[in-house]
């Protein structure tokens, strides 16, 4: 029991520990997407969103997964290995990662033409993609120092850099932004990267670590294993990236940059502000799985106790964004990104389902199972195109939104399946009980936001959002006993 208790302890730990670093990631985010729409608007914002998609799908071409890879050999490693070889490993690591942060940078500067004009229809932004090399490389380093940092479960030094990182690259970037505008946009965004890596630098030379050298063909030999998963994951990224390109490349067609721009802002809110649940859960969650990989009992057991957590915790942020959506998104950005209240709306209930699909997800990695993980990515990618070209052309944005919720079930429930017949992965009862409760809950919620008249409509959804945060201490009680951590919570500060 005390043994249950404390895996649970353990997952809302990390949870909340960047649960907190999201939170004031968002708070930051607001405040740089606001000025950001006022003063680029709709239609810079869409550029924005090219620029940051080309941006993601050209590291995930070239970093060969090894972001991914990397937390995983490193979390095997520090249950089995010494110190020496955690070492050798992390100084093989920052060599590869600069080895190919380098040549993403060089493959754009090739390519700078023909990425203008396939992402915006002309070679008016050959230059922009060239200068855009730097943030390439900047990009790259900081997900190997990031990846380092959760191989080695250094967890709070990780939340540090990243409340420092995001804050000193507000404050670079909005300046720019203020006075450059559309032409800032570049320049923002190579100074938020560069700025950000130095942070993580800085960070993860606290301690002094002696330099290893390694020949070229030591580092080809010590990395073969990180590059065997590695290359997989950067398939499936690529996959994933490109995808995201694609459905922002249709949408510009089909409606303009500005329609990209609402598109973007819509996946912002879903992703990043909603969903931020996910980030912060799989800091933790990914590294813990893999060092347990082998042990199918305790790979069922954290699963089940992950997915439970992530539905707890994804409800109330669900019901509280559809009792305040006109006022958040009126507060995010202007007054025409109202046009995005569907989109959101449909894809913010989706990532109920999403919750679930997450924890059952990483399971397949965390194995490294390759060909299974190559199938269902471009299965899933596939679908997730279709999906959105359709919704898109046939429902606009609001379409977008409700393909979006389509999507999340459709993965959730091919996952579910998946996963019990190759790894034996059962939901448990007292899941379900949880899941189809948190179900029901957004579902009366969304039906609360159909009312009239906005009085009525209001006390509903505060009235539904209260339940919800009821039922989810109601249920964290039952596994941690919130009374006794918040009574020594008390009693420690007492004592100071």
């Amino acid at each position: 029991m005390n043994e249950n208790k404390n895996s649970y302890k353990q997952i809302l730990k990390a949870t909340t520990l960047f649960g907190g670093v999201q939170v004031y990631n968002i708070l930051l985010s607001v405040i740089k997407t606001k000025i950001v729409a006022v003063l680029i608007g709709a239609n810079g914002l869409g550029v924005l969103g090219l620029f940051n998609s080309s941006i993601r799908l050209i590291v995930d071409v070239t970093k060969v997964g090894l972001d991914t890879s990397a937390v995983k050999e490193l979390s095997e490693l520090n249950s089995n290995a010494e110190s020496c070889e955690i070492s050798d490993f992390i100084s093989v690591l920052n060599k590869v990662i600069w080895i190919t942060g380098v040549l993403g940078a060089f493959l754009v500067v090739c390519f700078s033409k023909p990425l203008s004009v396939w992402t915006f229809g002309s070679d008016k932004y050959t230059i922009h993609f060239t200068w855009l090399a730097i943030a390439i490389i900047f990009n790259q380093l900081t997900k190997g120092k990031i990846a380092i940092f959760q191989g080695n479960h250094q967890l709070k030094k990780l939340a540090k850099a990243n409340l420092m990182g995001s804050s000193l690259a507000l404050l670079i970037s909005l300046p720019i932004y203020f006075y450059f505008r559309m032409d800032g946009i570049v320049p923002a965004i190579i100074g938020s990267f560069v700025i950000t890596y130095l942070v993580f630098l800085r960070y993860s030379n606290t301690k002094k670590t002696k330099t290893i050298k390694h020949s070229l063909s030591e580092i080809y030999q010590k990395s073969k294993a990180m590059f065997s998963l590695g290359l997989t994951m950067s398939f499936t990224s690529i996959v994933g990236a490109l995808t995201l390109w694609l459905i922002q490349i249709y949408i510009r067609n089909q409606g303009g940059v500005e329609a990209v721009g609402f598109y973007s802002a819509g996946l912002v809110i879903i992703n990043s502000y909603v969903g931020m649940v996910f980030s912060a859960m799989s800091t933790d969650y990914f590294p813990r799985l893999s060092a347990i990989n082998r042990d199918k009992v305790a790979v069922n057991e954290v699963v089940n106790k992950q997915a439970n957590i992530a539905v707890l915790i994804i409800t109330p942020i669900i019901l509280l964004f559809l009792t305040f959506d006109f006022l958040i998104i009126r507060i995010l950005y202007t007054k025409e990104f109202l046009v995005i209240l569907g989109l959101v709306t449909f894809g913010v209930l989706g990532t109920l389902f999403k919750a679930v699909s997450f924890s059952i997800g990483y399971v397949i990695i965390a194995k490294g199972d390759s060909r299974i993980f190559i199938k269902t990515s471009l299965f899933f990618n596939a679908i997730l195109f279709l999906i959105c070209a359709l919704s898109y052309h046939y429902g606009g944005l609001k379409g977008l939104g409700i393909g979006l919720l389509l999507h999340y079930f459709i993965h959730f429930t091919v996952l579910k399946i998946l996963t019990h017949y190759l790894y034996g992965l059962t939901l448990n009862r007292a899941f379900y009980k949880v899941f189809v409760l948190c179900v029901f809950l957004c579902f009366i919620g969304f039906l609360g936001t159909l009312v009239g008249q906005k009085y009525i409509r209001f006390l509903v959804m505060v009235l539904i959002v209260s339940i919800s945060v009821i039922f989810t201490l109601r249920e964290f009680n039952k596994q941690i006993d919130l009374k006794e951590i918040m009574h020594k919570f008390l009693k420690q500060n007492k004592e100071k």
